[in-house]
């Protein structure tokens, strides 16, 4: 088996990959944080019956449980495949279980004409790199990730726009895809722009979907992060997604807004 745990996830041949402690969640020990999984479910979706005439537009990642910090197995089938549009599957299995599922759409590329998103530009890339505070939280994929805060601040409730990059690989001799960069850090939109004291409050996104209109480029990706809390438990976080050349698309969670039970 493997031994070398300077990446997210270690194969162990065919379909079953090792999670590393890179990819544990803040929340608790032996769960993952929803990055490194939809970056994984990212490669399947690009490496089933793989086309380099397409890109993914987008791409969809149902969390249907905690994901362990474990043993898992990826599958991965183009459903409907097609010349222009492929629709694409990925299911993420522990112990014969799902536990992430995702569905994408492959379109064709094109040599259309440009139009540019009317969104505000991302501020740029700052100089100063933040070492999170991690004493409240579990270690992990945050340390495993290099984060540098435009505004706001992880532990500063309300809006913030943070850059970050994978600092180590997703898989072992294999460079992350610009899919796969996006997908890491994707499912902390949430997180960047938490509204409520996080001691006493938790927003659980059962999903998170990424709409792209390009491909990412370099290894720094920036999420412009907001989030809306209607009365009766319901959330939303949105994100506009950036690279340092200009804007890629955007991101969205549902999110499960409760408090936390009293110990």
């Amino acid at each position: 088996m493997p031994t070398d745990e300077d990446v997210f996830f270690l194969p162990l041949g065919g379909d079953r990959w090792q999670a590393t402690r890179h990819t544990t969640g803040p929340w608790g020990e032996g769960f993952q944080h929803g990055g490194p999984p939809s970056a994984l479910l990212a490669r399947a979706v690009e490496t089933a019956a793989p086309r380099e005439d397409t890109m993914v537009a987008r791409l969809t990642v149902e969390l249907l449980g905690p994901v362990p910090v474990g043993e898992l197995e990826l599958t991965s089938q183009v459903t409907r495949p097609g010349r222009s549009v492929e629709y694409v599957e990925a299911t993420l299995s522990s112990a014969g279980r799902p536990v992430a599922r995702a569905t994408a759409w492959r379109i064709l590329r094109s040599d259309g004409v440009t139009v540019a998103s009317r969104a505000v530009a991302a501020p740029p890339l700052p100089a100063t790199t933040v070492e999170l505070d991690r004493a409240d939280w579990v270690d992990g994929y945050l340390s495993a990730m290099e984060w540098r805060f435009a505004s706001g601040a992880l532990t500063v409730p309300g809006p913030a726009t943070v850059w970050a990059r994978m600092r180590i690989p997703l898989i072992p001799g294999e460079q992350p895809s610009p899919l796969q960069r996006v997908m890491a850090l994707a499912d902390s939109g949430n997180g960047a722009s938490s509204e409520l004291d996080l001691s006493t409050w938790h927003f659980i996104n059962p999903e998170l979907t990424v709409h792209l209109h390009r491909e990412a480029i370099g290894e720094w990706i920036c999420l412009d992060a907001s989030t809306t809390i209607t009365t009766g438990g319901v959330g939303l976080a949105t994100s506009v997604l950036s690279d340092t050349t200009g804007l890629l698309g955007v991101g969205a969670q549902s999110l499960l807004v409760a408090r936390r039970p009293k110990i």
